[in-house]
């Protein structure tokens, strides 16, 4: 069936929506949005890192920014939540093409040190921006009854599609999510992907045969970039308190590069698959354990995955089928 991906990425939104309407515990809202958000972001880094070999330890940095551009709103006129996530994408969009034009001469481990850098100079700034509550942080409080093209979408009286506020932006989230993944897919298989998967093989090679390298790795960064500051556009609303160290947390970089890993980064569905994985171990970590182990699990999951399938979850099996 020619359209069965799209025929799948409906009925995972309509699972998600399905889900908000349950009356379940809230902590599994909790819980499904930190690995929707996972999925997203691994998603996101795995455009540039995985299909171009430029491995990004600024994902952070991205996410900071579209958590800021969307309290800036906030603060400046009350922004909605989708004008948040919008403004978020073409500023961190933005900030990935300035970045990518200085940066992505680098290569290798010079190249992750510089998007490393980006994440701290960001959280600096932030932690200066006395206008977004700088080093204290800031408190959201989300709209009673955001309304779209006049329909009611929250209302705890059951009057609108949701409701409150966290079954919305789980499922927003839910659907950004599904988006990123299809623009994944849509690259991979695209002039775009065969030309970061030319630029991953050998760059002067792929140079000398006319492939345009500097431009196919500033549209890739761009497009990473404005994921992730999408993503981190939604999460000062659905958490409601923000602050520096919490927006630029660089376990979220950390994160963003082991589940590509442990998924397998050559592929769209390596970074969904160890977002799932890698996400619902540390969920469950933290009600069990303790939030402190995550970086352990991370750890451990890597050095297995490395050992055992060093082209993560999806190319051992790949490997084992053929």
């Amino acid at each position: 069936m020619r359209f069965k991906f799209e025929i799948g990425c409906v009925l995972v939104l309509l699972a998600a929506f399905i889900f908000t309407q349950a009356d379940i515990n809230r902590f599994y809202y909790f819980a499904g949005f930190a690995i929707l958000q996972y999925v997203m972001i691994s998603t996101a880094w795995n455009i540039l890192g995985g299909y171009g070999g430029y491995i990004n330890f600024g994902t952070a940095g991205f996410l900071g920014v579209g958590s800021y551009t969307a309290i800036a709103l906030i603060e400046f006129y009350g922004a909605g939540i989708l004008e948040q996530i919008v403004a978020a994408g073409i500023v961190a969009g933005f900030l990935g093409l300035a970045i990518g034009f200085f940066t992505l001469r680098l290569k290798g481990v010079y190249f992750a040190i510089a998007t490393l850098a980006l994440a701290i100079v960001l959280e600096t700034i932030v932690n200066n921006w006395d206008y977004v509550g700088g080093a204290a942080g800031v408190s959201i409080l989300p709209p009673r009854k955001p309304e779209l093209l006049g329909i009611l979408i929250v209302d705890r009286k059951g009057d609108g599609i949701f409701q409150n506020s966290k079954e919305y932006l789980f499922f927003l989230m839910a659907a950004m999510a599904v988006m990123s993944v299809w623009i994944a897919r849509t690259i991979e298989f695209g002039k775009l992907g065969r030309g970061l998967n030319a630029i991953k093989d050998n760059e002067e090679a792929a140079e000398c045969m006319g492939v345009p390298t500097l431009k196919l790795k500033l549209v890739a960064t761009v497009i990473s970039g404005a994921l992730m500051g999408m993503a981190g556009a939604i999460f000062p609303s659905y958490v409601t308190y923000v602050d520096p160290p919490t927006a630029f947390n660089l376990e979220l970089a950390v994160n963003s590069l082991a589940m590509p890993m442990i998924g397998g980064t050559f592929t769209w569905i390596g970074p969904v698959v160890g977002s799932i994985l890698l996400g619902t171990v540390q969920q469950v970590a933290i009600v069990t354990i303790s939030s402190e182990i995550n970086l352990l699990i991370i750890g451990l999951l890597l050095i297995f995955f490395v050992t055992v399938a060093p082209q993560g979850i999806v190319g051992w099996f790949m490997k084992k089928n053929k």
